[in-house]
């Protein structure tokens, strides 16, 4: 333990940088973004200990606060990204079908029937329609895409 705090001591503010590039180490082997923002926390902590001198107690209690501060930060923006970009619905087909147009190949009989979608057959249900319909995607059912006759 001495030989710890000896350490510790010997590099002052550098000891934050250490821990923080330690933690953004960790980010690469645990999932999520969780110790990303303890780590930016950690080096924005020793940068300023670098900078202007202050007692370590304000150190760990300034690292605290940038902590709970990064992470409730991360988690916003985090929470954007995923909803926003341009791949917001990858794993999700048929949801980015909502709102699309195509033309019955063949009739909509019973409330079910199908649809070619570019190399692909998708089963639709809707309202019954003769082939060569034009229909609009209203929603997601599963796997099964809801559908519209366009109107004019």
């Amino acid at each position: 333990m001495i030989m710890l705090e000896r350490l510790v001591m010997e590099l002052g503010p550098w000891i934050w940088w250490i821990g923080g590039l330690l933690l953004l180490g960790l980010e690469v082997l645990a999932p999520g973004t969780f110790f990303l923002w303890f780590g930016l926390a950690a080096i924005v902590v020793g940068t300023l200990a670098i900078l202007v001198e202050m007692p370590w107690q304000l150190e760990i209690v300034l690292f605290g606060l940038l902590s709970v501060v990064a992470v409730v930060v991360g988690r916003i923006y985090m929470r954007r990204q995923g909803t926003e970009g341009e791949e917001a619905g990858l794993n999700q087909r048929g949801a980015r079908m909502v709102g699309r147009e195509f033309v019955l190949a063949a009739p909509i009989s019973g409330g079910q029937g199908s649809v070619r979608v570019d190399d692909s057959v998708w089963r639709v249900s809707g309202l019954d329609c003769p082939a060569g319909t034009r229909i609009r995607v209203v929603g997601v059912d599963g796997s099964t895409l809801v559908v519209a006759p366009v109107e004019g």
